[in-house]
């Protein structure tokens, strides 16, 4: 007998989607910052045993949208609330803003089982804890409830055998020996991505579409070729920063990541470029991958 099915993340920005599917996966998929909006596309991650695919999907978090962009991001959100066989949404137990009523309606409407978590709990006293268990029974009576902290591992364990006694008896969907529908030039982008998240404040971050024009392998070594993009030519010198460091900094942490993550040594190269206001232009945003 052979379980297969989808379990989509869904939840707020910074409520924990992308460490807990780094956590399940034992692999580092998604890239993770502190800052809201770090995921910008749907990811899967697909889990393999012998008798069990569960292809995880990733999605930004659920916000209201003000430019084109991010209504891009609301799409995939929205996709990912009609294609599941389990939902696991992800609460920040430390969040004190409302929650997202867009979500607890859909969710209390799909006939499909949900698990609520309740993540960050390392940061939660018991008192509230058993709170909001109570407040989540009400809003989502359907949900099992469980609280963990993805990012330190507790409870997490409890997941991956509930998710296995819910979905349904399947042939794999995708071949056992692979792990996500990404692209190798797709983790390039998103290694770039999150440094210059770490590394640069205020609109910087959210300004900026990395696209890498070649990734090609030769004797062992990765060659990479990558084009960050900004909107105004005042971002393109913050980025670049004085006598080109910032951007040197950005290349060598990403570097050492994409190291990590291929296991082959990398020849980075990095450009900038501006594109004036690509994430408000339907056509940027279509050439960028964001259908």
């Amino acid at each position: 007998m052979h379980k297969a099915g989808f379990v989509n993340i869904v939840g707020k920005p910074n409520a924990g989607k992308s460490t807990l599917l780094n956590r399940l996966m034992g692999e580092k998929l998604a890239i993770v910052t502190q800052k809201a909006q770090t995921t910008r596309h749907r990811i899967f991650g697909i889990y393999n045993e012998d008798d069990l695919q569960i292809v995880f999907s990733d999605t930004p978090g659920v916000l209201e949208p003000k430019y084109e962009l991010q209504e891009k991001m609301m799409d995939f959100v929205k996709d990912s609330l009609q294609d599941a066989d389990v939902f696991l949404f992800i609460v920040d137990s430390t969040d004190k803003s409302e929650p997202s009523e867009f979500l607890i309606d859909k969710l209390n409407k799909i006939p499909v089982p949900v698990l609520i978590l309740l993540n960050k709990i390392d940061r939660s006293n018991q008192e509230h804890l058993n709170t909001m268990i109570d407040e989540w029974h009400k809003r989502i009576p359907k949900a099992e409830i469980l609280p963990i902290s993805a990012l330190e591992g507790f409870n997490t364990e409890y997941i991956l055998p509930k998710l296995k006694s819910l979905l349904p008896e399947n042939p794999p969907y995708y071949d056992k020996d692979q792990f996500t529908d990404k692209s190798e030039r797709f983790f390039v982008n998103e290694a770039i991505r999150e440094k210059i998240l770490l590394n640069y404040e205020k609109e910087i971050p959210y300004s900026v579409e990395v696209v890498t024009e070649q990734f090609k392998e030769n004797e062992g070594i990765i060659f990479i070729d990558t084009v960050i993009y900004v909107e105004r030519e005042t971002q393109k010198g913050i980025l670049i920063g004085h006598k080109g460091e910032a951007i040197k900094k950005v290349g060598t942490q990403a570097r050492l990541d994409l190291e990590q993550f291929f296991g082959k040594k990398i020849h980075l190269n990095l450009f900038v470029k501006v594109k004036k206001d690509w994430r408000k232009n339907e056509r940027d945003l279509k050439n960028f991958g964001y259908r």
